[in-house]
C-alpha cells in the first residue's frame, strides 16, 4: 500500500459485493484497494472522507448526441462533457450521427477525436455508424477502435445518415457478426409510421398517435429474427413500447444474443403529463403513457431491459417549436439522468445499487468498457459522490449543457451531485471544474 496516493472514504460505498463503509485506495488514476472503513491511511496518501454521502462508482453514458463538429451550436464537447461531469457521469460513448462528418469512416472518426481531444472533461469513446453504403467501412472502424456500429431503421431526421432497409440490416449485421462486433439500433418500422396519422400541429396526442407501440414492436421482431438467423450480437435502443417486452424476453429466454436499454424520461415523464406545444418533451420514440411507465419498470427489476442511458439529443432552442411534426426530436438530460432515475426508483422500491447496475456496471460492459463500472480493484479510479436525500429545483439556467433547453424545468429531484473523480482526480466540486482531464478511448480486442 505504500504507493497510495489518495485514499476516499464513506460509510457507504457501493461495490459489486453491496453498499458497506469502507476506504477506496487510488494509486496512479486506478482503484488498488477496497478496504475497511477505518482502515489506517498509508504514509503520504491525501484522505478525503465524505462522510454519509454515497460513493459510486462514475456513470457510464453509451447514448449521447455530442453533434461536434458540425453542429456544435447544437452541442459540443466541451459543453456535453461538463454537463456529464456535473451529473456524476465519467465516461460516454457518443453516437455516430448529427455530427459533421458522421462516424462512419475512418477518416471522419479521425476528424470527431480530434475534435474532441482537448476538449473532453471526461472519458470518451466514439460509436460507428451503419449506412446503406459503408459495409466496407465497417471493419476498418471496429479495427480502428469504435465499440460497435448504430444503425436506423426509419428515417434518422439527417440526410446524411440514412435508414437500413432490411435486406441492407442483414447484409451490415452478416458483415459485424463476421469479425464479433455489436450492432446497435433504432428501432421503429417506417412502414408502420408511414400508416400511423400524420396530423401535425400542437397537440401531443397526435404525435403520440403518430409514432404507435408496433411501429417499435415490428422493428424490434424483425431485428431478433436477423440476429437469432446470424447469432449476431444486437442492442435495442431507447425502448418506449412495453409491448415489445414479452418479444425481448423470449429471445433471451432463447439465447439471442440482445440487450435492451431505455431512458431517464421513458421512466421519469408521461404522456398523461405533456402540454400541448412543449416540444422539449419531444423525441422518438416518444415518452407514452403512465401504465406503459409501470411496465418498463417491471421489466428493469427482471432484467429484461438491461440499462438506462440518457440518448441526450439536443439542438437550438429555435428548432423547438410548438409543432411536434417538425420540432426537432431529442432530450437533453446529461446533467439530470441520476437525480431523475434515483426520484423514481426510490419510490418504486429501488435502491442506489440498483441505479448503479442499470446506469454504470452494465453500460460499462455493453461497451466492453472493463477498466469502467464498479468500485473494486485494478478499475480506474472514477466516483461519483452523492447526496441522496437531499433535493432540488431543476433550474435550466443551472443547466451546463449548449442549449438549456429541458423537460424536467421547475421539478424537485433527488440526490445531489457533490463532486465527480476521474482516474483519482476529482474534476467538479460545487459547480466548479477543472481544466478537461478526459481521454479518448478506444475499444479493446
Amino acid at each position: 500500500m505504500s504507493d497510495v496516493e489518495l485514499v476516499l472514504r464513506s460509510t457507504r460505498v457501493i461495490t459489486p459485493e453491496g453498499t458497506r463503509a469502507a476506504s477506496v485506495a487510488v494509486a496512479a488514476g486506478k482503484i488498488t484497494a477496497v478496504r475497511a472503513h477505518d482502515a489506517e491511511v498509508p504514509p503520504g496518501a491525501r484522505l478525503e472522507d465524505f462522510g454519509d454521502d454515497v460513493l459510486l462508482p462514475g456513470l457510464v453514458d453509451t447514448h449521447v448526441h455530442v453533434n461536434d463538429p458540425g453542429r456544435t451550436e447544437w452541442e459540443g464537447f466541451w459543453t456535453a462533457t461538463r454537463a456529464a461531469a456535473a451529473g456524476g457521469i465519467t465516461t460516454l460513448v457518443d453516437m455516430p450521427l448529427n455530427s459533421l462528418p458522421p462516424t462512419t469512416t475512418v477518416g471522419n472518426l479521425r476528424t470527431k477525436q480530434d475534435v474532441a481531444r482537448p476538449k473532453a472533461h471526461i472519458d470518451v469513446g466514439f460509436w460507428g455508424g451503419a449506412l446503406p453504403d459503408n459495409v466496407k467501412d465497417l471493419r476498418p472502424l471496429h479495427d480502428a477502435g469504435v465499440f460497435g456500429f448504430k444503425a436506423f431503421l426509419s428515417p434518422s431526421g439527417v440526410d446524411e445518415f440514412p435508414e437500413l432497409d432490411q435486406e441492407q440490416l442483414a447484409q451490415s449485421l452478416a458483415e459485424i457478426a463476421g469479425f464479433g462486433g455489436l450492432l446497435i439500433v433504432h428501432a421503429e418500422d417506417p412502414h408502420h409510421l408511414a400508416a400511423a396519422p400524420q396530423k401535425g400541429g400542437s397537440k401531443y396526442a397526435d404525435f403520440l398517435a403518430s409514432r404507435p407501440r408496433d411501429a417499435e414492436d415490428t422493428a424490434i421482431g424483425n431485428l431478433i429474427a436477423q440476429a437469432k438467423r446470424l447469432d449476431a450480437r444486437v442492442h435495442v435502443l431507447h425502448l418506449s413500447s412495453s409491448d415489445a417486452l414479452p418479444l425481448i424476453a423470449a429471445a433471451k429466454a432463447e439465447g439471442v444474443r440482445i440487450t435492451v436499454e431505455t431512458c431517464p424520461h421513458y421512466l421519469t415523464l408521461t404522456a398523461e403529463e405533456v402540454p400541448d406545444g412543449a416540444s422539449e418533451f419531444k423525441c422518438c420514440p416518444p415518452i407514452r403513457e403512465a401504465a406503459n411507465q409501470d411496465l418498463l419498470w417491471q421489466a428493469l427489476a427482471d432484467g429484461t431491459i438491461d440499462c438506462v442511458v440518457t440518448d441526450h439529443s439536443p439542438s437550438t432552442a429555435d428548432l423547438k417549436t410548438d409543432d411536434f411534426a417538425t420540432a426537432w426530436g431529442g432530450i437533453s438530460g446529461l446533467q439530470l439522468s441520476l437525480p431523475a432515475v434515483w426520484t423514481a426508483a426510490r419510490t418504486r422500491g429501488h435502491g442506489l445499487e440498483d441505479v448503479v447496475r442499470w446506469m454504470s456496471t452494465r453500460t460499462a460492459r455493453l461497451a466492453g468498457l472493463s477498466q469502467k463500472g464498479a468500485i473494486e480493484a485494478g478499475r480506474d479510479a472514477d466516483f461519483a459522490v452523492l447526496a441522496p436525500d437531499e433535493t432540488f429545483t431543476v433550474d435550466p439556467a443551472r443547466l451546463q449543457h449548449r442549449n438549456r433547453v429541458t423537460a424536467y424545468a421547475g421539478r424537485t429531484l433527488s440526490g445531489v451531485v457533490k463532486s465527480t473523480w476521474l482516474r483519482g482526480e476529482r474534476i467538479v466540486a460545487d459547480g466548479r471544474f477543472t481544466e478537461p482531464a478526459g481521454q479518448l478511448l478506444v475499444r479493446h480486442p
